[in-house]
């Protein structure tokens, strides 16, 4: 039962559609909190508000003075056919110095304390591997105290609240510069804070980083997100003869064709073209001391190995390629996992 609040009292409503779960997240001022989640296909209206104290007609002068025992929190519900909790959760460290128990930034008192209110078993347990990943990470020098705890009600702040960052943008840049909470996320988090989440229209997404070591095996983890090369004549696919496409492991998105596929004597899966080339990402490599050109997925920023001018017709190109970064459809099974599209392809 979803609950709707009118001048800060809570009443119930219908139902909540079967499909959407809810996340409430407390990391100090509520207006800073709100715009990370709204941009993000798949979040509903984020909606700021008060959660975890002991009265139950809270506003917002009662709260900031500390008597009600409430954080500022905001709440939503969300598509997980969209976007899933663990990627809300890396957002949500993203925007918070999580080691400060007395607040966050220039606000201070514990109705600024940072809090993930989980309402399922399952987000409970995925928020305490979040929290120790991000405690073991290195990123801190400090321990991580942010709460995990169970939802209660959620009272709706004042509606002028709501959207504040877009209702009084002047101002709200204004508190939020000299609240020092950007200058905190750029030292810490540097371009990463802006972590690249779903796309909205496109379908292949980077999961979140704790997605990401769930889904993969050690060595897949070591040469898709740390750069690593596998062991040549070693790996799944350099002798591969099957008819099927390659995706990426990380993001599904198709990469190359089994046809483009050749004999290198490498030891290693090469094709001399993808399939996708807008699914492919060139960059400079000086790693070695020598020039390289690696390749990377555009979607799953995966580190998929390197291209090289010395293939066969009738591109002259090698894209050499680690099998970790790979998963191979076969042709029989493409309709079925949706990439349907490309069985034209196999045409005589």
């Amino acid at each position: 039962m979803i609950l709707i609040l009118v001048s800060g009292v809570a009443m119930n409503s219908v139902p909540e559609a079967a499909e959407l779960e809810k996340a409430t997240f407390a990391g100090g001022c509520f207006w800073c909190m709100e715009p990370p989640y709204e941009k993000l296909d798949g979040v509903k209206e984020v909606v700021s508000g008060y959660i975890g104290g002991h009265d139950d007609t809270p506003t917002y002068e009662e709260v900031s003075d500390g008597i009600t025992g409430h954080y500022e929190a905001i709440q939503f519900n969300y598509d997980p056919s969209k976007v899933d909790y663990s990627t809300l959760l890396d957002i949500f460290w993203r925007q918070i110095n999580p080691t400060d128990g007395g607040g966050q930034f220039a606000d201070r008192g514990t109705q600024y304390r940072t809090a993930i209110f989980y309402h399922s078993e399952d987000q409970k347990k995925l928020a305490e591997i979040s929290r120790e990943e991000i405690n073991m990470s290195g990123i801190y020098d400090e321990s991580v105290v942010t709460e995990i705890l169970p939802a209660t009600t959620f009272y709706t702040a004042e509606e002028y609240h709501q959207d504040y960052y877009k209702k009084n943008p002047i101002r709200y840049k204004v508190y939020r510069y000299g609240s020092g909470r950007d200058r905190y996320l750029d030292k810490v988090w540097g371009d990463s804070k802006y972590i690249p989440i779903n796309k909205g229209s496109n379908k292949y997404m980077k999961p979140s980083k704790l997605e990401i070591r769930k889904k993969l095996t050690p060595l897949q983890y070591e040469v898709t997100q740390e750069d690593g090369t596998e062991r040549a004549f070693d790996n799944e696919y350099w002798d591969n003869k099957r008819e099927g496409i390659y995706v990426d492991i990380v993001s599904g998105e198709p990469l190359f064709i089994s046809r483009d596929k050749f004999k290198s004597g490498t030891g290693w899966p090469s094709y001399t073209r993808p399939l996708e080339p807008n699914n492919i990402v060139e960059k400079e490599d000086n790693a070695l001391f020598s020039k390289r050109v690696e390749v990377r997925s555009k979607y799953g920023d995966s580190h998929l190995g390197h291209v090289f001018p010395d293939g066969p017709a009738p591109t002259g190109l090698r894209y050499c390629i680690n099998s970790a970064s790979l998963r191979f459809v076969p042709k029989e099974d493409m309709e079925k996992e949706g990439y349907g599209e490309y069985l034209k392809n196999f045409k005589e």
